[in-house]
């Protein structure tokens, strides 16, 4: 069972190297898989053929409904343990469970794992999708979302994520946040391979002079320096999901997801006292520690136990 979250890579027929980041179904880590999602180009969900819709299927969706990510594709695995009859119920089950979110236009590849059915025709589907995805736009101001830190030997300390909004370089003095420690960029790397500058939308691996990995958590931002400031108050677009079990009410606390951070926050409802099932309203989050958000990022709202909403952010300083 994948607990946290994995990292892979795979190289398509056309040529180039796709990053995987592989993040838990399992609804008591969903937490974890909001770390993961918040920067990638296509969802892979995945549907065991044997058990059909889960209640984390459900969920995921719902979150990469509320992420606005729009290329996907479902792949129902398990193909060999089943007959043709429940394949195609479960494959009308997802149809349906599709239609009116964001991926309700991905395509189904049934596979399996055990007899090779319908991989390299699910490799070719990724490759194809993708050629017509844009590359990731570079402006000038990079982001990226920390996920993990660790320390090699002779090495030192060394961080990953998912890259956007810019380009790192080796030797590039560089800032974390919300702590504001500078360092600078002794080594790079994409998929276990060194380069000399990391482009937006690739996963990266960065080697920081002077850190310790006590000096980083999850959720950090490593930019550069000058121009992106913590915060600790929002003001946001909030959209409930539909099948929430209890309204949002003014003064709230929830926790708070965006990029791979994770924080608690108090919520103001600013023209109305409660939010149902369904609506869209204006809020503001006050923040239990700051996190370093730029306007129109995309976040997520949780309870203990569900996903309640998300949305964008309008104002980040508010």
């Amino acid at each position: 069972m994948t607990i946290d979250l994995g990292f892979a890579w795979l190289k398509l027929p056309s040529g180039r190297e796709v990053g995987i980041v592989d993040v838990p179904g399992h609804e008591r880590f969903v937490s974890n898989m909001l770390a993961g999602v918040g920067s990638i180009d296509l969802a892979l969900l995945i549907v065991a053929a044997d058990e059909g819709i889960m209640p984390q299927t459900r969920e995921h969706l719902a979150i990469l409904d509320l992420l606005d990510i729009k290329t996907g594709i479902v792949a129902i695995t398990k193909v060999d343990i089943v007959d043709d009859e429940l394949l195609s119920l479960v494959k009308l089950e997802v149809e349906d469970l599709m239609q009116g979110t964001s991926l309700a236009h991905a395509q189904i590849m049934p596979v399996s794992a055990v007899s090779g059915e319908g991989l390299m025709e699910l490799i070719k589907v990724i490759d194809h999708v993708l050629l017509s995805y844009e590359p990731r736009k570079d402006i000038g101001r990079p982001r990226l979302a920390i996920d993990r830190a660790f320390t090699i030997v002779g090495s030192g300390t060394v961080v990953t994520g998912t890259l956007v909004d810019g380009s790192l370089s080796v030797g590039q003095e560089v800032e974390l946040l919300p702590s504001r420690l500078k360092s600078r960029i002794r080594g790079l790397q994409t998929h276990k391979a060194r380069v000399e500058v990391s482009l937006p939308g690739s996963r990266v691996a960065a080697n920081l002079v002077g850190l310790a990995t006590s000096d980083i958590q999850r959720g950090d931002v490593l930019t550069s320096s000058g121009w992106l400031f913590p915060t600790n108050r929002i003001d946001v677009r909030l959209r409930m999901l539909e099948h929430i079990k209890h309204p949002l009410r003014h003064g709230a606390m929830v926790t708070f997801f965006a990029g791979s951070s994770e924080v608690m926050a108090k919520v103001h409802l600013l023209n109305v006292d409660v939010v149902n099932a369904g609506d869209e309203c204006w809020v503001q989050l006050a923040l239990d520690r700051p996190v370093a958000v730029v306007k129109s990022d995309h976040f997520v709202i949780r309870s203990p136990m569900d996903t309640l909403g998300g949305g964008t952010i309008i104002n980040s300083h508010a």
